[in-house]
């Protein structure tokens, strides 16, 4: 099933595919599961629900590789109707908003995206935790990553801990990790979803494997805030086992998972005396979000035909 993770992805950037799937009337029962909802209120309801379970969150408003300034103004602006909402609704305190730079502005053209980028998430940084919230950067392809480090060390001039994602699967992130392990850094490790040529990426899941692990080792050792963002029972027992090799306690670390994978595992954690976060998304530009996840795990991918097939 690994062998499929790359024509997914390549199909997945095709506009044809992508009008095709977007159309077909099963496909957003599918995404329910991965999505919250596409509105404010349906990600506000979706934050109640988990903390209710005990569980924290971080915010995906989706959307990604904006070339239109009005785009990339609306997502700044619907992040910021959303930190409203929350703190409205008395939930804003501890939620995260996770942010994709290349939707507020670093992959504009005819302008300085990496400007427009730092700009906007300069905006979102500051409401979030003017309202008692924080901000993590997404990390995306690997052409974006050098201006997406600029802009977070930009941030962290007022706002120290802002977090950001770090994909084990590039070979790069082994050197970038020893640099952002210092005290108050956050940093969550996932192991990566894009499809990436192998000059710059491990390709194999056993590479990949053997990198997150590297990768948990780094940060464990380091002094700043680990978050292990992992499905993989595998790196969730790594990670514990590390944590307690380097005397962490559970206030130094964290759990996260997607919305809607593994759900029954996610509470187990949390029963267990640990911090746990889902990644909640919401939105109506749910594609590309959508196909790498049908992507990066089978069990996905086959939950996608079989609904399919039950329609059919």
């Amino acid at each position: 099933m690994y062998l499929l993770r790359k024509p997914i992805l390549a199909l997945s950037a095709s506009s044809s595919v992508r009008k095709l799937i977007t159309r077909l009337p099963l496909t957003r029962d599918v995404v329910n599961r991965f999505v919250a909802g596409e509105t404010t209120a349906d990600a506000v309801r979706a934050v109640r629900d988990l903390r209710a379970k005990g569980l924290q969150v971080t915010m995906d408003h989706l959307g990604e590789d904006t070339t239109d300034t009005a785009q990339a103004d609306a997502t700044v602006a619907a992040y910021l109707e959303l930190i409203a909402a929350l703190g409205e609704a008395g939930l804003a305190d501890g939620a995260e908003m996770s942010v994709k730079l290349s939707a507020v502005g670093q992959a504009l053209t005819g302008t300085d995206g990496h400007a427009y980028a730092l700009a906007s998430a300069r905006k979102i940084a500051d409401a979030a935790y003017a309202a008692g919230a924080r901000m993590n950067l997404d990390i995306e392809d690997h052409t974006t990553i050098d201006s997406t480090l600029q802009i977070l060390k930009e941030l962290r001039t007022d706002h120290p801990d802002v977090g950001v994602a770090i994909q084990a699967m590039l070979r790069r992130s082994e050197q970038d990790l020893v640099q952002l392990t210092g005290p108050g850094s956050r940093v969550r490790l996932v192991k990566g979803a894009y499809n990436e040529p192998a000059e710059v990426a491990f390709q194999t899941p056993a590479e990949v494997d053997l990198a997150y692990v590297r990768g948990l080792k780094t940060l464990m050792a380091g002094d700043g805030y680990v978050m292990v963002g992992s499905h993989d029972p595998r790196m969730i027992k790594i990670a514990a086992a590390l944590a307690e090799e380097n005397g962490r306690g559970t206030d130094t670390y964290e759990h996260q998972m997607l919305f809607g994978i593994r759900a029954d595992e996610q509470l187990k954690l949390r029963a267990e005396g640990k911090t746990f976060r889902v990644y909640v998304p919401y939105g109506s530009d749910w594609y590309g979000y959508f196909t790498r996840r049908l992507a990066e795990r089978p069990a996905n991918l086959l939950f996608f035909l079989r609904a399919m097939l039950t329609r059919s």
